[in-house]
């Protein structure tokens, strides 16, 4: 039975184990942040280093033994070979000691054919404690053995068989194993010094090319990395290639290429940010200004004077064009958008009012027309998903209105339910795009459908839809255009 103090601290183990875990790993996260990169090179060539000497260091104990068992089977054979030479085959008592001392054993037993010669001190006991057989001793029986010679020394002589050469008699030897246990032991001392000093060596050079080729560059990658993190505007902080043909040399060179480029793409947005804030001013101060102007315009129209009547529309049309452009720049340099608060609602009410929202005049032949079934739903903040449709109808209406020749401009708003998602169609019969507004459609400034413009409705459109989980498409069609949003269904 276990002592008691040892069965309690058995069934109180997990806890102090769970208590402990914590602390444990805080300790191994600081140990590894103190040995860095060099410090875990370094440990891990020495355990490679270890590892190899190890696998090396076993079976060269083990086929020492077995080198050592051998050559006192050569010098049995040889001294059986001595005793054939003298007459009669027969030896002294003196001859026999010497040739056993010679020999290191106890015994030497020489088969030839049936007959079976022993030279002995004294008749043979039956008691050995192991047999060592070297004419069949595979690799594992020699590591085991060494193991046994070493560490479970026999208390009674071993037999050893084996054969001086291939073809020759087969030759045994009873011998004490303490003096083979004593050179196995003096041999494994002298082996583990070499060793370790070989491993040391192997070691601190392998670690010194390491520590050149592969730790020294990566701490001045790493140390660039940081300075340029610190000022990613300044130019002096870009790294130089140092030239290198490997992986390395490649990574410095991307790096390189990175950093330049981002360096140059910041002080460029930070110049837009200055340019923005100005143009932000500046439209809202044009903004009043040409607010008061459009109010100045609409009284000329009460004037009776024919030219006055001539102008003044075009003037106001103008006004109210110069007006939305302001809107729109001042809306897009706003801060970015917030984040969507989404819900499962209707899309049919959603589409019905974009009529209101379209900016048709009273009079305008724009037909906009909704066809969605009451039971489809999306997930989606509403008032964003209505600012993005708004976007994309006032520009058809626009065209539609710009182009005049249409007899029966129409805008067409359908949706329809797909595999867990939703896809909503804006359609007009319009004049369609032009190959440059195709080019850069949903970027601002750039994607302008038509003279004037400012391309900011797609552009908010655009990142209204995406910021709702959405994409948003132009299709190819015969004639107009066709925006596809894909939104997600409503959750059930």
């Amino acid at each position: 039975m276990k002592p008691r103090s040892e069965l309690e601290a058995m069934q109180t183990g997990s806890s102090f184990t769970a208590e402990e875990t914590p602390a444990t790993g805080t300790q191994a996260a600081w140990v590894s942040r103190r040995l860095g990169l060099s410090g875990r090179v370094f440990l891990l060539t020495i355990a490679l280093v270890g590892l190899c000497e190890i696998l090396i260091y076993v079976p060269t104990v083990a086929n020492y033994r077995v080198m050592w068992l051998s050559d006192r089977i050569a010098a049995a054979y040889v001294a059986a070979l001595v005793i054939d030479a003298t007459p009669d085959h027969t030896v002294s008592v003196d001859l026999t000691e010497r040739i056993l001392t010679g020999v290191g054993a106890q015994a030497v037993i020489v088969t030839s054919g049936d007959a079976r010669r022993i030279i002995a001190r004294a008749p043979l006991s039956d008691s050995v404690s192991r047999v060592v057989d070297l004419r069949s001793n595979p690799w594992t029986h020699s590591i085991a053995g060494a193991w046994a010679t070493l560490f479970q020394p026999a208390p009674t002589p071993i037999r050893v068989i084996g054969k001086y050469r291939e073809g020759f008699d087969p030759v045994e030897v009873v011998l004490d194993e303490a003096p083979l246990r004593r050179a196995m032991a003096a041999f494994c001392l002298r082996l583990l010094g070499t060793s370790l000093t070989i491993a040391a060596v192997v070691a601190g050079l392998v670690f010194l090319v390491l520590q050149r080729a592969i730790v020294r560059p990566v701490r001045l990658l790493v140390s660039n990395i940081t300075s340029f993190a610190d000022e990613p505007e300044e130019t002096g902080r870009v790294i130089v290639p140092s030239g290198r043909n490997d992986e390395i040399g490649d990574a410095e060179v991307a790096l390189a290429r990175m950093e330049a480029a981002l360096a140059a793409e910041l002080r460029a947005k930070r110049h837009l940010a200055d340019l923005g804030l100005s143009v932000s001013k500046i439209n809202h101060e044009m903004r009043n200004l040409l607010t008061t102007a459009q109010l100045l315009g609409d009284r000329l129209e009460g004037v009776a004077d024919p030219a006055v009547q001539r102008v003044a529309p075009r003037l106001v049309t103008t006004l109210g064009r110069a007006i939305r452009f302001c809107e729109e720049t001042l809306a897009y340099g706003r801060a970015t958008e917030r984040n969507p608060q989404q819900r499962t609602v209707p899309l049919a009410p959603i589409l019905a009012d974009q009529a209101d929202m379209s900016g048709r005049e009273p009079d305008s032949p724009v037909v906009i027309r909704e066809r969605c079934a009451p039971d489809i739903t999306v997930h989606t903040d509403p008032e964003q998903l209505s600012r993005a449709l708004a976007n994309l109808v006032r520009n058809a209406v626009q065209a539609l209105s710009a182009e005049g020749g249409n007899s029966a401009p129409r805008i067409s708003l359908e949706a329809r339910r797909t595999d867990g998602s939703v896809t909503i169609l804006v359609i007009d019969n319009g004049p369609g795009l032009p190959a440059r507004a195709r080019a850069h459609l949903f970027e601002p400034f750039k994607g302008s459908t038509r003279p004037g413009g400012t391309g900011l409705g797609l552009a908010i459109a655009a990142e209204l839809i995406e910021l709702n989980g959405g994409t948003i498409t132009l299709d190819q069609a015969e004639a107009g255009v066709c925006f596809r949003i894909t939104m997600p269904a409503g959750k059930a």
